[in-house]
């Protein structure tokens, strides 16, 4: 990375560490752009050459998962199939470790079921992120996946993952951190294991 690109990364990370901690002490609502700006020593009106709205700072890594499917699908194997890729994704690309361990996860689910407007944003995040893995496997997997089978494959999935990290999370306290994670990568294979099965 260049040095700007280094201080841009440290100005976004301060944003979202700002915005954290006064969602925690003042509450979602009761706090402002401003307030995060300020907190973060930038100027309000540079906030938006970061991050598009305040939600947005409670799902700053939105387009890792695109971005872990195509690096998988660009090293992938001759006799690789699409629930390789995904399955690929969720084991090396520390999925499930965000949605279980990432700092800003108790946060962000809390407020997911609490706000609105959070919960909003959550959803349309992650419906495009589901869309656009669907059209990438679509067009990477011409004979095996149609429009109809790629969205449904890529539900399934972001669906057994979803639902075992928040499954995950609502038994906080458990398991250590690390345990927690892998013992919701297990049960997602479990789940996904007859997808997985060759002919």
């Amino acid at each position: 990375m260049s040095l700007r690109e280094r201080k841009r990364a440290r100005t976004r990370q301060a944003l979202i560490d700002a915005a954290a901690d006064l969602f925690e002490r003042n509450g979602y609502d009761e706090t402002t752009i401003a307030d995060i700006a300020a907190a973060a020593e930038i100027g309000t009106r540079t906030f938006f050459s970061y991050f598009a709205s305040k939600e947005d700072l409670l799902f700053p890594d939105a387009e890792s998962r695109v971005q872990a499917l195509l690096e998988a699908l660009a090293n992938r194997a001759p006799d690789d199939r699409p629930i390789d890729l995904l399955v690929r994704v969720l084991v090396d690309g520390g999925e499930v470790s965000d949605d279980i361990i990432g700092k800003l996860t108790p946060l962000r689910m809390r407020l997911v079921q609490t706000v609105p407007a959070v919960q909003g944003r959550a959803l349309q995040i992650q419906f495009a992120a589901e869309r656009r893995i669907a059209e990438i496997l679509a067009e990477a997997f011409p004979d095996e996946l149609d429009d109809l089978s790629a969205r449904t494959l890529t539900g399934a999935f972001a669906g057994a993952v979803r639902g075992a990290s928040q499954a995950m999370l609502d038994r906080d306290g458990e398991l250590p951190p690390e345990q927690r994670t892998e013992a919701t990568r297990q049960a997602i294979m479990t789940t996904l294991a007859p997808l997985l099965k060759r002919d």
